[in-house]
């Protein structure tokens, strides 16, 4: 198995020097083993380890979660069913997330709506709703 330096994991897994630094320091990535020289030493399976980070950011898990389901994939009494319903739990976050976005985009749809594009902005119907403290657009 061949060993990697910093610089050449972070090529490898198209990721940069310092988001693996950030990964280690957040748990995400066990501390490298060092050279003589004090330069650190990865394995091979760290690229994958770095690409699973990846994808399951990209699918919209935290950190944090990410460090459970890696911590997770470690322990043997855990099932496929256990990871299912973390799944299921990031999509209904993602459920309301998206509901939230929609309800910003009406408000906001609505206030530009009303906008006179050439009025002074001491006129601004967007500006106006936006320093209302009632909140209501």
């Amino acid at each position: 198995m061949s060993i990697l330096t910093i610089g050449q994991l972070a090529k490898s897994a198209s990721v940069g020097v310092e988001t693996i630094r950030f990964y280690e320091r957040e748990g995400l990535m066990f501390k490298p083993e060092r050279s003589a020289a004090g330069y650190r030493l990865y394995p091979q399976d760290a690229i994958k380890r770095i690409r699973f980070i990846q994808r399951a950011k990209e699918v919209g898990f935290t950190l944090k979660e990410i460090k459970e389901l890696l911590q997770l994939r470690m322990q043997a009494d855990v099932s496929c069913q256990d990871i299912q319903r973390k799944a299921e739990t990031k999509i209904t976050d993602i459920e309301h997330k998206l509901a939230e976005l929609q309800r910003m985009k009406k408000a906001l749809q609505q206030l530009a709506d009303r906008c006179a594009s050439n009025a002074i902005t001491s006129d601004c119907p967007i500006l106006d709703a936006l320093e209302d403290s009632g909140g209501a657009a």
